[in-house]
């Protein structure tokens, strides 16, 4: 039962108890989970075979394409429908269709969105990251499917990178390796997307906030796959292990902000825009995934 595995229970132990105290735990508990999160992914970034990692992200480029257009015209018209204030709109939807908190982090100064807009959007996705790390293992596992199937899954319907390899971990090694090599290139879209928006609010000095452990995940693996057959076996095992320990501890930490107050910020019509793009957009890659 995929969906028991121990990234699962570190996420919900901590965010119940963090619901149930209705305290924080541990002072900077939301930057430790980022960090060991970020280095779970690159060193899972050492195992993989950059080739193959090419290959993958160059044949679902057309998918993602497909995905994020849809999903940007989607949320456009979903704002308008609901009356959803333009610049909430906006980051519920450039995050839901490239790379969830990054997105909406880095978009924010561009489209001078308020601190507490920001907070908001940040809580629904970190919200809906949860069901995602909860029930897609068992929509997985009820479906059958293969660790391709579902790694593509998860990487083109959850929000962030993180969060897209915290869920396929739930279901296998493979399925994690898969998921965040196809969840590189639709964050690679990051970068249109600020230079579109600082350009239609002409602002051109604006800093664009590209994940540095992206790139760090690239290089891991072009490493790993130079040094495939010079080092030792051994120490891809014990790197892929590091890995798994890593991510368990991350999530327990990310689990702990998940407190009344996250809960308290998410209401209509907000949320509405929010779920009704990402249950099409999770329904919609399930049937592609499923097609493979």
């Amino acid at each position: 039962m995929a969906y028991l595995a121990s990234p699962l229970l570190a996420i919900l132990s901590g965010a119940l108890l963090a619901i149930y105290f209705d305290r924080e735990f541990f002072p900077q508990s939301k930057k430790i989970g980022e960090y060991l999160l970020k280095t779970a992914i690159v060193l899972i970034g050492f195992n993989l075979n950059a080739a193959d990692m090419w290959l993958l992200s160059k044949d679902y480029f057309p998918v993602i394409f497909i995905l994020i257009t849809s999903v940007l015209v989607l949320g456009v018209l979903l704002g308008k429908v609901f009356k959803v204030d333009k610049v909430m709109s906006q980051l519920i939807t450039s995050g839901t269709a490239i790379c969830g908190g990054t997105t909406i982090v880095t978009l924010a100064p561009i489209i001078k969105a308020r601190a507490d807009q920001v907070a908001l959007a940040l809580a629904m996705v970190f919200s809906l990251n949860m069901i995602a790390i909860i029930m897609f293992p068992i929509i997985g596992n009820y479906f059958e499917m293969s660790d391709l199937q579902f790694g593509v899954w998860s990487a083109l319907s959850v929000h962030d990178t993180s969060s897209v390899v915290a869920t396929a971990s739930t279901y296998s090694d493979e399925a994690s390796r898969i998921a965040a090599t196809v969840k590189l290139g639709r964050t690679l879209w990051l970068i249109p997307m600020v230079i579109f928006f600082s350009m239609k609010h002409k602002e051109a000095n604006t800093k664009m906030k590209f994940p540095l452990f992206i790139l760090f995940f690239i290089l891991a693996s072009i490493g790993g796959t130079v040094l495939d057959g010079i080092i030792p076996t051994t120490l891809y095992e014990i790197n892929n292990t590091l890995s798994k320990t890593l991510l368990v501890l991350a999530l327990f930490f990310v689990g702990t902000e998940c407190n009344r107050g996250t809960l308290k910020l998410i209401r209509p019509p907000y949320i509405i825009q929010a779920l009704i793009l990402w249950v099409t957009v999770v329904f919609f890659t399930l049937v592609f995934s499923l097609s493979l």
